[in-house]
């Protein structure tokens, strides 16, 4: 099977891409050929070029022929369109990489289906994705493109702390200072390591049954924020974290791309579930809990002084906020 990754490095789409070839795909990533921490798997075919630039892209991909298209830096409809201006009838299967923060938020009812409807008033970032996944409902229905879609919730590797602020948190901890934890820290959360999200995805491409369909791949562990930064503190080695619980709200008044981010997605509570995704590819079985992926990170970036990049405004962002908050309420 011949497969395009547009994109291929990030966070997901590496192990995807590392697992895809170990399965034998004959793959093609398509980027600028620039990756910080994660190597591309050795057999890979890399294309490099600006995708956005049209013309470009059409010149590179034009005498190329795929089973697969998986666009991973698909954000909005005219990224979309351009995908499909590319390859309308030239493959068997093109797959778009939404987000499970596009289910309803509120969330209506748990556990959560791929039926839940889609609607998010508080993130931009979500509504551009059901945009997306309304356009290519759109286009099948009158030329029968042949999508896929796939909406991963907060999927992490060793390389990124699956925290706002990411390794500024671990500094903070091991400095002793306070960390912030939006809300008060018990409301549900689930976190999927990206070598278990591969196993599910591999098993959607080239398979005719995942056409004009849509699938979350999430693990089935459920954690309390409380619990996942307390999984963090451990693995660091730090008895006894300062955590400090803030409303999401007062983080929103401070910091607007946190903000969305929680009242759009993570100040919910979330369970999924994954009964169709495990239907279809019964070699998705999720076994890397979050104990063992927080002592995976913690390793990584200990293990490099250059991993170790404190975000100097996240860090004064969070004196600030803890200052003023606790003003506010002295008891907290």
């Amino acid at each position: 099977m011949k497969v395009l990754f547009i994109g291929g490095t990030g966070t997901i789409s590496s192990s995807c891409s590392e697992y895809a070839m170990q399965q034998g795909i004959d793959l093609f990533l398509f980027n600028r050929g620039q990756t910080t921490y994660r190597t591309i798997p050795k057999g890979v075919k890399v294309i490099i070029g600006d995708y956005r630039d049209i013309n470009q892209a059409e010149n590179l991909l034009h005498n190329l022929k795929f089973d697969v298209v998986v666009d991973w830096i698909a954000y909005t409809t005219e990224h979309v369109l351009q995908d499909i201006r590319l390859f309308r009838g030239r493959i068997g299967q093109y797959i778009f990489i939404s987000s499970a923060s596009a289910y309803h938020k509120p969330v209506l009812s748990l556990p959560i289906t791929e039926s839940t409807p889609l609607y998010n008033p508080y993130w931009l970032y979500s509504r551009q994705k059901i945009e997306c996944e309304n356009l290519l409902l759109e286009t099948y229905r009158k030329e029968k493109f042949p999508f896929t879609i796939v909406r991963p919730s907060h999927t992490y590797d060793q390389t990124r702390l699956p925290v706002q602020g990411r390794y500024t948190v671990l500094h903070r901890m091991k400095m002793e200072k306070k960390v912030i934890i939006h809300g008060d820290g018990t409301s549900l959360w689930v976190l999927t390591h990206a070598k278990d999200f591969a196993k599910g995805f591999y098993g959607l491409l080239g398979n005719s049954q995942a056409i004009g369909e849509s699938f979350h791949i999430t693990s089935d562990q459920v954690l309390t924020w409380n619990q996942i930064y307390n999984e963090l503190a451990l693995a660091l080695g730090v008895d006894q974290p300062q955590f400090i619980h803030v409303p999401s709200e007062l983080i929103a008044r401070y910091d607007k791309n946190w903000g969305d981010s929680l009242l759009g997605d993570k100040s919910h509570s979330v369970i999924f579930d994954n009964t169709k995704i495990k239907r279809l590819v019964p070699e998705f079985r999720p076994e890397i809990n979050f104990s063992q992926g927080a002592r995976e990170i913690v390793n990584w970036f200990c293990a490099d002084p250059s991993h170790q990049q404190v975000d100097s405004e996240f860090d004064q962002l969070c004196d600030t906020m803890l200052t003023q908050f606790q003003l506010a309420y002295p008891k907290s």
